[in-house]
C-alpha cells in the first residue's frame, strides 16, 4: 500500500510539473509575440487564457500559430451565414460583414461592421450566434468521452456480471460505488437513490472530467469549461428543475408553513415563507457560483504565478530567472492542489444536488 501511495505522489508531481512547464511555455510564446508589439500585460494574457474563443489555439512557433479553426454559425436578417473562423484571420480581419470586436461592450463577440472597414456598426442589430466555440467543442468532446466510457463499462458488466472488474471498469468502479453508497443512499435513502443515480453519476463525472481536462494545457485540454458561468448555470438549473419537479406535498408545506416557527414570523407578515421561497432560488445560485469561482480562481492564480517570471524578466533578466524558481515551485504546488479541487468541486456539487433531492422528496414523520 505504501508503494502505491508513493507511485501516486510521483505521478501527481510529474503531472503538476508537466502542466506548469507547458503553461509556462504557452505564456512564454504569447509574451514573445506580444513583446514585438507592446509591453507584456499579465492581466490581458490571463483573461485571454480563461475566456472562450472562436478557435482552439494549440501553440505558437516563431511567427506562426497553430489553431484549430471552428465553424461560425450566424443568423441575421432572415439569413444564415456559415463559415470557418479562419476567415477572421485570428480575429484580425472582417468577413462577410462581420468581425470579432476587440473593445467596447461587445468585446470578444461577433458584430456587424461598416462595409469595407473594421469598424463596428453600432446601429446594427447583433446577429444570433450559434457558433461552435472552444468551450462548445470541449463540451462535445467530453460528451463523447463520457458516452464511450460509460457504454464500455456497462457492456463489461453485462457480458461478465460475476467476474472481477478489469481495465477501465476497475478504475472507475470505486468512484461509482462512492457516489452510490456515500452520496445517493445517505441523502435519499436506499429506495429512492437509484431513481436519481443516472443524473448524479452524469453530474459528477461531467464536472470531474472537465475539471481535469481544464488543467491540461494541450489539446484536447485547456478549455475553461467548468470555469464558465454559463455552463455552471445550466448545471445548477438542471438540479433546480429536478428538485422542483420531484417535490412532494410535505416539501411545499414546510416552505409555506414551516413547522416549529412562531406564528408571528408567519402571520400576518409572512416573513419565514418569503425567506424559504427566496431560498429556493439561492440554492442553485450558490451551486453555480461555487463551481465557477473555484475553478476560474485556480486558473487565475496559476497563470498569475507564471506571469511573474515575465514581469520580473522585463525588469531584469537575472531577476526573471531568479523568480522563475519560486513561480515554478508554487505552480507545481497549485497544480497538485487543483487536482484535489477538481475532485472536491465535483463531489460538493453532486452531494448538494442529492441533498436537495432528498429534502424535496422527504416524507412526513
Amino acid at each position: 500500500m505504501a508503494g502505491f501511495h508513493r507511485k501516486m505522489y510521483i505521478l501527481i508531481a510529474f503531472i503538476s510539473i508537466f502542466c506548469v512547464s507547458l503553461t509556462t511555455t504557452a505564456v512564454a510564446s504569447e509574451e514573445e509575440h506580444a513583446a514585438n508589439e507592446e509591453e507584456f500585460n499579465a492581466g490581458l494574457l490571463i483573461l485571454d487564457h480563461v475566456v472562450d474563443h472562436y478557435g482552439w489555439h494549440i501553440l505558437d512557433y516563431k511567427e506562426h500559430s497553430v489553431v484549430i479553426d471552428l465553424p461560425i454559425i450566424l443568423y441575421s436578417d432572415g439569413e444564415w451565414d456559415v463559415f470557418s473562423s479562419a476567415r477572421f484571420e485570428h480575429e484580425h480581419a472582417a468577413y462577410h460583414g462581420y468581425m470579432i470586436a476587440h473593445e467596447g461592450d461587445n468585446k470578444g463577440k461577433i458584430v456587424k461592421v461598416i462595409p469595407d472597414t473594421m469598424i463596428e456598426d453600432v446601429n446594427a442589430d447583433m446577429p444570433l450566434d450559434f457558433s461552435i466555440t472552444k468551450n462548445v467543442a470541449a463540451l462535445l468532446f467530453s460528451f463523447l468521452l463520457l458516452t464511450w466510457m460509460f457504454i464500455s463499462i456497462a457492456n463489461r458488466y453485462k457480458k461478465h456480471p460475476f467476474e472481477a472488474p478489469k481495465g477501465m471498469q476497475s478504475f472507475w468502479e470505486p468512484l461509482i460505488l462512492f457516489i452510490r453508497d456515500d452520496i445517493a443512499v445517505p441523502s435519499l435513502g436506499k429506495k429512492k437513490s437509484m431513481k436519481y443515480m443516472p443524473y448524479l453519476l452524469t453530474l459528477f463525472f461531467f464536472i470531474f472530467i472537465n475539471n481535469l481536462l481544464g488543467l491540461v494545457p494541450i489539446f484536447p485540454g485547456g478549455a475553461n469549461l467548468t470555469g464558465n458561468m454559463a455552463v455552471t448555470m445550466v448545471l445548477a438549473l438542471f438540479t433546480f428543475v429536478i428538485t422542483t419537479a420531484s417535490a412532494n406535498k410535505n416539501y411545499w408545506i414546510h416552505i409555506i408553513n414551516t413547522p416549529g416557527v412562531p406564528w408571528w414570523l408567519k402571520f400576518p407578515v409572512p416573513l419565514m415563507p418569503i425567506v424559504e421561497i427566496v431560498g429556493l432560488f439561492t440554492k442553485p445560485f450558490v451551486l453555480m457560483i461555487r463551481l465557477f469561482a473555484n475553478i476560474a480562481a485556480g486558473h487565475f492564480v496559476l497563470l498569475g504565478f507564471v506571469s511573474l517570471i515575465f514581469i520580473f524578466g522585463n525588469l531584469n533578466v537575472g531577476l526573471g530567472y531568479g523568480i522563475s524558481v519560486v513561480s515554478v515551485a508554487f505552480g507545481v504546488f497549485l497544480s497538485a492542489l487543483e487536482l484535489l479541487v477538481a475532485f472536491i468541486q465535483a463531489y460538493v456539487f453532486t452531494l448538494l444536488s442529492a441533498l436537495y433531492f432528498g429534502m424535496a422528496t422527504e416524507e412526513s414523520h
